[in-house]
Order: C-alpha cells, then structure tokens, then sequence
C-alpha cells in the first residue's frame, strides 16, 4: 500500500514513542465532570440539539439519563438511535451540529454544553447484560448488504433487530469501513473500532462475508436474485486525480491509503515517514493527514488549498488541530506541476496563485514553489466504477457520480437500496451513513413485509 514511499527513512522512534502521539484527542470526562456539565443542560422542551442531531439521538434525555445517574439508560437512548454512537461521539463535527444548536452556545454562557465528551460517557461506562437490543421474531427473510462501513452495518442492525437474517459482503479483511481505515488514529485510538462492530454484531442474525468486492468476485444480478433485498453501502472508494503529469512518481500518493496503513499498523515505527511533506486538499481528511504525518516526525507539513481559508470544508476545530500541531497552511494555490528530482522522485510542487474574480477563481499568473519529500493528497473521493460496469448495475440512475435515490432510500431498481456516501444527498458525514443504513432498513422491512402480505393467500 505504501509502495509509493519505500523509498523515504523510516518513523524515528520506537513505536511505544510514536504510539504516545496517537492517545485519544479528547481526554474523557471524568465521573464528577460529567455531573457537572449534564447539570448545565436545560432539557429544552423543543430540543435544538436533538432537531441537529443527523440520527435524531434525544439528546435531553440521555443528558437527563446521566444528570439521574441512569448510566445504562443513557447508552440505551443514544445506541437506539445511532448504533455507533460510541465512534460518532469521538468523530462526529459536534462543534456544527448539536453543540452549535445548543441554547447556551451564546455570548454570555460562551460554551455550550458538551454534548459529545457526554456522549462517549454514556457509551464507554454503561454495563448491560448482554447485547441491549433483541431481535423481533425471524421473518424468514434475508437481505444483503453490500459494504461494511457505518451505513452498511447500521442497516444490518435494524434489520436483524427486525427479524431478518442479513449477509454483509466486505471486499476488506475488517468490517469497519471508514471508522477502521480512514479516521485519524488519536480520534478512534486502540481496538474501538473492532469492539464497537463486535457489540454490533453481538445481536445476531448477521454473517460477514469477507474479501466480496462487487465488480471482482461479487455480483449485483446475482445479490438481486439471490436475496429478498439488497442494500448498497459501498462508499466513495476511489481517490480523485490531480490530473498532473508526474502524479504516478514515487512519493505522490493518496492520503486515504497512508491512513489506512497508518491505522493498520502494528509497528508506527516502520512507517516511511518524508521529512518534508505537503497535503492536498481543505477537507477533515486533509487534516487527518496532515497532523497525523507531522505527529510521525515529519519536520515541515504544509496543507496547501485553492481557495481561502473561509472556503475549506474543514471545520474550526479541525483546522486549530492543524495549527496545534504546527501544520503550515497555505492557501490561494492550485497544483499545477509536480516536481522531480533527478532519479523521477518527488522533489515538491509548483503551485499557480489564485484568486475570486467577478465571483469565479482565476489563476493569477503567479507562482509558488514549495519543496517536499512526499505530497499526499486529500481532494476527495468519487464512485468506484469496477464495481458497477455489469449490466444490472448500469441500471441504477445516477445523479452525477453518485447512485440517485427516493426518499425511501430506493434507487430505480426495485428491490435495491443504497445509502452512506455512494448516493447523492448529504454531508458525507459518519454520523449521516448510520442514519441513512437505519432509515434504509426500516425503508426495507416495510416493502418485503408488505410484499410478503400481499402475496398471502387470503
């Protein structure tokens, strides 16, 4: 996977000293802190929070919850609604959606209450007795779900707490999807990512199908005949092109890929770590990478963006991690050449100055060089197209790259529903995929129940 960086020093260190860079962002509450902060709530009637909140989570309530020390009462509340709300509550942008909503995020309060560090309270200090949910009688149905990321997985959940038994087919060795390879490590340190898909499971009825990528040895007319119902939870797979001559030289890469190595990796300190790096890209990933190479030993990290600083899709929070962490960002530049050193390695990129003009970016004609031993970047992800070339799969309506659907989360082939990132509307948010798996799965039990009504002989 990191082919593309053999070339550069290994992470200086030893791995327990590198590890030591990758403990949780956010240390959590304490028993008295969280008293203190669930006593700030005003469980507002209207809930702003809640109405904010992508997986409607009762916010109030499961504050409420731990205010009464119900603990296992929070957990409840919050894991009906979001069945990962423990990673969501240590990934989730709160700092836009709840916490923002809060009726004390004013002014004069000037913090609201910590909705999220609450959250992670709940969830990593609730003791139940057995798996919290139980599954409704077996409807004799069983749906696949293709992709084991938070949308997929979600899906699979309600179905099984339905009565449905459900086969997921992961193309990778874990089920996790971007919670186990694309988020950065200090903010799903350690096994949680493991341990939350094994509490998942726990519930029963779902079988993982490992090393099943549509398109290679999986197919979609196969699924569709094969099983009641289909749901496709296959993300945003493919890393976006700068479209550069040079982009294939050793020491370009895409960030997804080194952090999913990073992630994976037993030893941090066998990790090719440049001394000089530049990230592409505006978005949280941009950031991931960025402070996540520099926490590795890299000496200069510059994020460089097109646009300006107030156009990034990052949020505040990421971006002060960014700064925190000694990450230089330059803005108003466009890649426009990489540049090689004389064995066709990166040496650094030319960057064309940019600016708005009558509303639109224009390049200026001015230039920026910066010097770099590896350039990683993070300009987004597209559809996977390997997997949707068979016939059947040239069925599905797009909306621009991604799969269209209903309201209902059902594309235009009857029978198969899609959710999470691989389909037109939403933030391409973790927090979002869970909730769009959940609503899919009601969307689900509701026609192959209401089929299999209609075709009792009465």
């Amino acid at each position: 996977m990191l082919d593309s960086l053999q070339h550069l020093p290994s992470a200086a260190g030893s791995s327990s000293e590198l590890a030591a860079h990758f403990t949780d962002l956010a240390p959590p509450l304490t028993a008295r802190q969280a008293a203190v902060e669930a006593a700030r709530c005003l469980y507002c009637y209207d809930a702003p929070c809640m109405n904010a909140c992508p997986t409607d989570i009762d916010v109030a309530g499961f504050i409420r919850n731990i205010h009464e020390q119900n603990i296992d009462g929070a957990a409840y509340g919050i894991l009906k609604a979001n069945i990962f709300g423990g990673s969501c509550s240590r990934v989730c942008p709160t700092e836009i959606l709840c916490e923002d909503a809060c009726v004390r995020n004013n002014p004069a309060e000037r913090e609201p209450v910590r909705i999220g560090l609450l959250q992670r309270y709940a969830i990593d200090h609730a003791h139940f007795n057995g798996h919290p949910f139980q599954r409704a009688p077996s409807t004799g149905k069983v749906v696949a779900v293709v992709g084991a990321g938070p949308a997929g997985l979600s899906c699979a959940h309600r179905l099984a707490m339905l009565g449905h038994d459900v086969v997921v087919y992961e193309a990778r060795e874990k089920a996790g999807g971007l919670n186990e390879y694309g988020i950065a490590r200090y903010k799903l340190p350690g096994d949680f990512a493991q341990a939350e898909v094994d509490f998942l499971l726990a519930i029963g009825g779902i079988e993982i199908a490992y090393g099943r990528k549509l398109g290679v040895n999986l197919s979609l007319a196969e699924l569709h005949a094969r099983y009641d119902a289909v749901f496709l939870g296959i993300g945003l797979g493919a890393s976006r092109a700068l479209g550069l001559t040079g982009e294939d030289a050793p020491g370009l890469m895409a960030a997804i890929d080194y952090i999913a190595a990073l992630r994976q990796a037993s030893d941090l300190a066998s990790l090719p770590v440049p001394r000089r790096a530049i990230v592409i890209g505006a978005g949280n990933t941009a950031i991931d990478m960025a402070v996540q190479i520099k926490r590795l030993g890299a000496a200069e990290v510059t994020l460089v963006y097109r646009r300006g600083m107030e156009s990034m899709s990052a949020t505040g929070h990421e971006i002060e991690i960014a700064k925190a962490n000694q990450v230089q960002i330059r803005t108003w530049a466009a890649p426009l050449e990489v540049l090689l050193d004389d064995t066709a390695k990166v040496a650094g990129m030319r960057f064309e100055q940019t600016r708005i003009e009558d509303g639109r970016l224009v390049r200026t004609g001015g230039y920026l060089e910066i010097a770099a031993d590896a350039v990683f970047k993070a300009i987004g992800q597209g559809m996977s197209e390997e997997g949707l070339q068979e016939p059947l799969a040239r069925e599905l309506s797009r909306e621009g790259e991604r799969i269209w659907i209903d309201e209902r989360f059902r594309t235009a082939l009857p029978g198969i529903y899609a959710g999470g990132d691989c389909v037109a509307p939403g933030q391409d948010l973790t927090v979002q995929a869970v909730q769009h798996g959940k609503l899919a799965a009601l969307s689900i039990h509701n026609d192959i129940q209401s089929t299999s009504e209609a075709a009792w002989p009465t």
